[in-house]
């Protein structure tokens, strides 16, 4: 079942929604196909239903939702072409950032990301994968920050959407996240060393684990995943 949340008053009220609504998405609490109802989500949230129409309006521009014309709203199941898409654009962005980061990465920015590396580690030992997937983000942006260029972070954060929900299954059945904690040592280690050949080809193996991956959930999980 969707988890029940309560809105704040310190974010626009349809910003919460989409942000709720893509979680849910993303780690499959709300399935791929699913029907989704205006109605169904204002009463869940307890808001009207024009926030609910904007929310869905950035769902659907993040390829997460589709409207079908005289059927309804749903839940878009995984395209393996914007999950390859999504990933090259991914690769091309993050090595380019942290190359720079390699030779350019604010120090303070250096000790934030060994913080997140240790709450990183807890959350695999609790088997968290919700939070270890936002540290897992949080990661990435960190190092986009530490050369002052969040906008690099920005444009992944919008793309990535059908790529997070490949994360997700693949971090419950396939990729330990050890084994992805141990992938961001690598990266970090290679930042600190300024070694700009390392920390991109150590990103590169990074992103590109993900995307193999992918054919063993598509076996498991056939019926959320769209070969069209």
């Amino acid at each position: 079942m969707p988890t029940v949340y309560t809105l704040t008053a310190s974010e626009p009220v349809n910003q919460q929604i989409y942000r709720l609504l893509r979680q849910d998405i993303v780690t499959c609490v709300i399935e791929p196909g699913t029907l989704l109802s205006e109605k169904e989500i204002s009463t869940r949230f307890a808001v009207s239903r024009q926030p609910v129409r904007e929310a869905f309006i950035k769902l659907a521009e993040a390829g997460l939702i589709q409207v079908l014309p005289q059927r309804g709203t749903f839940v878009r199941k995984i395209s393996l072409r914007r999950v390859a898409d999504g990933r090259f654009i991914r690769e091309a962005l993050e090595t380019a950032v942290v190359r720079r980061a390699a030779t350019g990465a604010a120090a303070g920015y250096l000790t934030k990301l060994d913080h997140n590396i240790e709450l990183q580690k807890l959350a695999a030992l609790n088997h968290n994968s919700q939070d270890f997937l936002l540290l897992d983000d949080e990661f990435h942006r960190l190092i986009a920050l530490s050369i002052d260029c969040e906008l690099a972070w920005n444009t992944v954060e919008n793309i990535k959407a059908a790529m997070d929900r490949v994360r997700y299954l693949t971090l419950r059945e396939i990729s330990p996240p050890d084994q992805l904690v141990e992938q961001h040592i690598g990266i970090l280690n290679a930042i600190k060393s300024q070694d700009a050949d390392g920390a991109e080809d150590a990103m590169r193996r990074h992103l590109q684990a993900m995307f193999f991956s992918i054919a063993p959930v598509a076996r498991s999980n056939g019926e959320w995943f769209d070969d069209n």
